[in-house]
């Protein structure tokens, strides 16, 4: 008997253990940003722990990627995509909460909507942007400003609860130093998104030869 063999649709080796990872920060950040909207005691502590373990996956995709020859172009575009959306929801949250000023916010916004832009088109031309050090470095960045900020009604209601000790004056401090390094990563941001834009800027504009 003739064995036949059996092709697999591409949408199921797309969806190997680094993608399935990659878009878990997309449904992780809205149950981040729900918790950032309760009041109960250990809401607070479970964003912040639950923050914790995206940022792991921003790191952990690519490593299981390239470890077991998993890297795909699907998997680059989305990295670069889902880390814009869990990043960007978590800042809008923040802005709703007054815990960052929406003009660096926005700054970022803007950068970030240019540049996947710019991905957009460049996918349609069969090209994939490779992460840069630099957008890399961005994100580490935000990432940390984000801890901070999610670190600070941590330790106002919870830790504050069970330790029974005022923390106010440490929690001004954990914010005021989230929204340096805020800043310090916006600039990193428009930074790469000025790199990106020099680097590729002849495959999103340049028509191909006919």
């Amino acid at each position: 008997m003739r064995a036949t063999a059996v092709s697999t649709p591409a949408s199921f080796v797309a969806m190997n253990l680094p993608n399935i990872l990659t878009l878990s920060r997309i449904p992780l950040m809205f149950v981040i940003v729900g918790l950032m909207q309760c009041h109960w005691l250990g809401a607070a502590s479970l964003a912040f722990w639950l923050f914790i373990a995206g940022a792991v996956t921003d790191w952990l995709d690519g490593h299981i990627a390239r470890k077991r020859g998993l890297v795909s172009g699907f998997g680059k575009l989305m990295d670069a995509l889902t880390d814009k959306i869990f990043v960007l929801g978590l800042m809008i949250a923040f802005v709703d909460d007054d815990a960052l000023p929406i003009f660096w916010v926005l700054l970022v916004l803007c950068r970030e909507f240019l540049i996947t832009g710019m991905r957009m088109v460049a996918a349609s031309k069969g090209v994939v942007f490779a992460a840069e050090k630099g957008g890399k470095q961005k994100t580490v960045t935000q990432l940390i400003a984000i801890g901070f900020l999610l670190f600070v009604p941590m330790l106002q209601t919870d830790i504050a609860y069970f330790l029974t000790w005022d923390m106010s004056g440490f929690a001004e401090v954990l914010h005021k130093t989230g929204l340096v390094v805020f800043i310090v990563a916006t600039f990193f941001t428009l930074w790469s998104g000025y790199g990106y834009f020099v680097k590729y800027r002849h495959v999103v504009f340049e028509e191909p030869a006919k």
